[in-house]
């Protein structure tokens, strides 16, 4: 490589050993350029990809499950608004009993519920899904104490 003149006639200046510890230097700053821009990312990357592959299978599971659980449900007869809703009313009162009711309009059912607990709360949605076919449209819902919830979900009948 050829140097500028200025900087040639500095380079030949100075003494055998000092242009061999100024080569070295460069040579690690080189080398510690090489390795924070390309190396370590790059090894970062790899030792991260094994937990990322078991996050990403994990996640592609649950989705494949859940596309299962949509083929099943959209494989299912249509039920009748009538018979959805007597189920409904059913699944309402031996879930939470005296502490929900619920007003039907058409196709839309609304549940006010008072210190209902999340556990049962999200057993009787999954339920109704199956059982009854009905899809929640709105929810309202607010905490009303350790683990209970106050208001309204609005559901829609006729849902396969």
């Amino acid at each position: 490589m050829k140097l500028p003149p200025l900087l040639q006639a500095r380079w030949n200046g100075i003494s055998r050993r000092e242009q061999h510890l100024m080569l070295a230097a460069l040579a690690l700053v080189l080398a510690a350029l090489l390795w924070w821009v390309g190396l370590a990312p790059a090894l970062a990357t790899l030792r991260a990809a094994e937990s990322q592959h078991l996050s990403l299978d994990a996640q592609l599971q649950q989705v494949q499950r859940l596309q299962q659980q949509v083929k099943t449900l959209q494989a299912q007869p249509r039920m009748a608004p009538d018979d959805a809703r007597r189920m409904l009313e059913a699944s309402v009162k031996q879930q939470f009993g005296a502490t929900a009711q619920m007003a039907v309009a058409g196709e839309r059912v609304t549940v006010t519920l008072k210190g209902a607990s999340a556990d049962a709360l999200a057993q009787w949605l999954a339920q109704a899904r199956l059982n009854a076919r009905v899809a929640p449209s709105e929810a309202r819902l607010t905490r009303s104490g350790a683990g209970t919830w106050d208001g309204t979900l609005v559901l829609s009948l006729g849902t396969p």
